[in-house]
């Protein structure tokens, strides 16, 4: 039953994309996309300038690579974070990331307009990491609990910074910087999936390859000391990748919240503990979901929909779920 389910997994970012593809203020059956996608990779058919193809292959495909990018990085760092601090309420965004990226754009939008926001965003989110572990270092060896109370730390202040900036700024940018904050895929284009490529690969591949260390630091300290595993060092490590790939995601897409707690929860609770399997298929549901929720945000209503809004309608009733739960059962032992 397992193993069905986690074939099941690994295909659904497959099965939802291609539903994403077709689905649209402009109607595209399903069809016609599977036609559009062969004539550009491998020339079966011949479409002609049709407007159908500039809509899937210049508007629609972008942003769904992009949402399944973002989406199995949010959720790789989640499954990663959970791992380590053996608390399946542990969410990406908790060292301090998110509140990181927020500070530079807000300062881009405000005072440097000279300056891309993705870069500023992805400076301050790996600044804000930074400061939070060497905080967390200040108590000596750098442990679970110290580390998240930095990171809470990191997140009031630079939040605080952030409604600094939009104080001061005039209602024109401050209006661009809560779109910011909200999160949208709306601005996709070819150039932001080759960015994501390359930062988000960077992060997850070193994780998906070194993910049976998990197995050991989540089952606690002593354990993982007994079994000669240097937890500063593995601890480092797995951090260091995870601020990369969600430094990079939410730089280019702003916040969204909820996707790393929530999917790497589900997955454990159909699939199990372990981190072998729980890693990739995380990831998979990652992108399936944020591909899914994003085609909600598009297509819901006339508008585009910020689409954080969209996980945080999710996000908050699992969370109390969560909390129910918590404990042993929650963690899925």
């Amino acid at each position: 039953m397992k193993g069905i389910r986690a074939f099941l997994i690994f295909l659904s970012p497959l099965l939802v994309a291609w539903i994403a593809l077709f689905l649209g203020a402009y109607g595209v059956t399903p069809l016609m996309v599977i036609k559009i996608l062969l004539n550009e990779t491998l020339h079966l058919f011949e479409i002609g300038d049709i407007p159908e193809k500039a809509i899937i292959i210049d508007i629609r495909l972008p942003r769904v690579i992009l949402a399944g990018l973002v989406g199995a990085a949010l959720s790789c760092a989640g499954v990663t974070l959970q791992g380590i601090f053996r608390n399946p309420l542990v969410d990406p965004f908790i060292l301090g990331i998110s509140a990181g990226a927020a500070f530079g754009c807000a300062i881009t939008v405000g005072f440097l307009s000279f300056l891309p926001i993705q870069f500023t965003a992805f400076v301050f989110a790996v600044l804000s990491v930074m400061i939070a572990y060497a905080v967390a270092r200040t108590q000596g060896e750098v442990s679970r609990l110290p580390l998240i109370l930095s990171g809470v730390i990191v997140s009031a202040f630079f939040t605080a910074m952030v409604s600094i900036v939009k104080f001061l700024v005039d209602p024109h940018k401050l209006q661009s910087i809560v779109f910011w904050l909200m999160g949208s895929f709306s601005l996709s284009d070819w150039k932001a999936v080759k960015i994501a490529l390359l930062g988000v690969l960077s992060g997850v591949i070193p994780i998906f390859l070194m993910r049976w260390r998990l197995n050991v630091l989540s089952m606690g300290e002593e354990e993982a000391k007994a079994l000669g595993v240097n937890i500063k060092r593995e601890r480092l490590l797995f951090i260091g990748f995870s601020t990369l790939a969600v430094a990079v995601a939410t730089s280019l897409c702003g916040i969204i919240g909820w996707v790393g707690l929530m999917v790497p929860h589900l997955v454990r609770m159909l699939t199990g503990p372990d981190h072998k399997t729980l890693v990739p298929l995380s990831i998979s549901a990652g992108a399936a979901f944020m591909i899914l929720a994003d085609t909600i945000s598009r297509t819901l209503t006339s508008f585009d929909i910020p689409v954080g809004i969209i996980t945080a309608l999710t996000g908050a009733p699992f969370f109390i779920y969560l909390m129910k739960r918590a404990g042993k059962e929650a963690w899925g032992r």
